[in-house]
């Protein structure tokens, strides 16, 4: 099993997020252009107050607790609380650099099998190899929304021998932008199989809704949660992220706890205090706009790209879209990005890289190619914003749409 599980590791490749990136600068040093819409970053600044934390506490150079400052596991115990109605003790949240960081603890630290939805994150599986755990798959539908049934999530976990199981659950999703609406029904199949969750909710501050839904609401006893500054806080570079475990399974803990110890020893210092005013002072007029100007923008990529040649999902949260091209030119999604970036500039992932079967013919879109501390000076009042103030602000994104939507109409 070891020497199997070696030449698995062997045979992974970089994430193809990461990839799409490189791939991307390189062309654009070329004098190419390119339409950025397949790396899931936030264009918007750290808020100031956040940013300005993080400068007076630069001299911090000691190494702190290992679990993480104690200020600021308290700050996201409360944050969570507020959120989720569910009391996850600072004595049960560790630290970590980047919520990825975290998972793939989990995976090493967990000894079982897990259950993935397609679509899910592209690393999920990776972490999974990495970790010795089998990958169990649950192809979902654009009927529901992107998400298992709990039918199905039933039928998957019937026909497993191995009933240590972890399912993933990420909403709003990556890569689909849609929400999770069955999480109740969910919660009930996991809590009668004692089936474990894994609720990343890294997006869930993005919510279009202004809604935060987590299935920890319905299933507190059974669901790790993992999240970060990434993503509500345009923070994805400065790499941190936690992950929280229920009082019962906090002995699970331990064991990714030791795990840091032998891997980063500890998140970067000023970082951590920063994170602290992240989580404790109020940025809901900041999250408001950020969401104001992404659920206007997905509205304005959704109505301009959907038509008979193109199926999508209206936006519903983070900044993905993931759009079905309806013919049968192409022998697998890889290759229909390849040629989409050659004719057009727009570079968007395949489907494939998310779980689904290579001639599925979609996409991940993600629609953050424009400045976002430019944006934020627009007028932003809470509603959809006018197409105008999109053009202004988005040029990239309008200029790359009319060129995917008219190639779509050449299928």
């Amino acid at each position: 099993m070891k020497n199997l599980t070696k030449k698995n590791v062997a045979k992974l490749k970089p994430s193809a997020t990461l990839v799409i990136n490189e791939k991307c600068k390189e062309l654009i040093k070329q004098g190419k252009k390119v339409y950025q819409f397949g790396f899931g970053q936030s264009p918007f600044p750290v808020p100031e107050q956040i940013v300005g934390a993080l400068k007076n506490n630069a001299h911090r150079k000691e190494y702190l607790p290992m679990q993480g400052l104690n200020d600021l596991r308290d700050a996201i115990s409360k944050y969570l609380e507020k959120k989720t109605g569910v009391n996850y003790s600072k004595e049960n949240i560790i630290i970590t650099p980047g919520s990825k960081e975290a998972m793939l603890l989990m995976h090493v630290a967990f000894d079982g099998e897990i259950i993935l939805s397609a679509p899910s994150w592209v690393s999920y599986e990776p972490q999974a190899i990495i970790g010795r755990n089998k990958v169990h798959w649950i192809e979902t539908s654009r009927e529901n929304n992107w998400f298992p049934t709990a039918k199905q999530l039933e039928k998957k976990i019937q026909s497993l021998k191995n009933r240590n199981l972890i399912f993933i659950l990420n909403s709003p999703n990556n890569p689909s932008g849609t929400v999770c609406k069955n999480l109740k029904e969910l919660a009930t199949v996991a809590k009668k199989h004692n089936l474990l969750i894994l609720s990343d909710e890294i997006y869930t501050d993005l919510t279009f809704c202004n809604k935060y839904d987590s299935i920890s609401k319905f299933y507190p006893q059974g669901t790790f949660i993992s999240g970060g500054l990434s993503k509500w806080c345009g923070a994805g570079g400065w790499r941190l992220g936690f992950f929280a475990v229920p009082h019962k399974l906090s002995s699970f803990l331990e064991s990714i706890k030791t795990l840091a110890s032998e891997s980063y020893s500890t998140v970067n210092s000023p970082l951590q205090f920063a994170a602290i005013e992240a989580y404790k002072g109020d940025y809901s007029e900041y999250k408001k706009k950020v969401t104001s100007i992404l659920r206007s923008v997905g509205n304005y990529v959704y109505n301009n790209l959907k038509s008979n040649k193109v199926l999508v999902r209206p936006p519903q949260g983070a900044f993905y879209l993931m759009p079905e091209f309806l013919n049968n030119k192409f022998k697998s999604s890889i290759k229909l990005c390849e040629t989409i970036l050659e004719d057009t500039g727009v570079a968007m992932l395949p489907a494939s890289e998310f779980g689904f079967k290579s001639k599925k013919m979609l996409t991940r879109l993600s629609y953050t190619d424009f400045n976002g501390a430019e944006f934020l000076k627009a007028n932003i009042n809470g509603n959809l914003l006018d197409d105008k103030i999109i053009e202004k602000y988005a040029p990239n994104v309008v200029e790359g749409i009319q060129k995917l939507s008219n190639w779509a109409k050449n299928l």
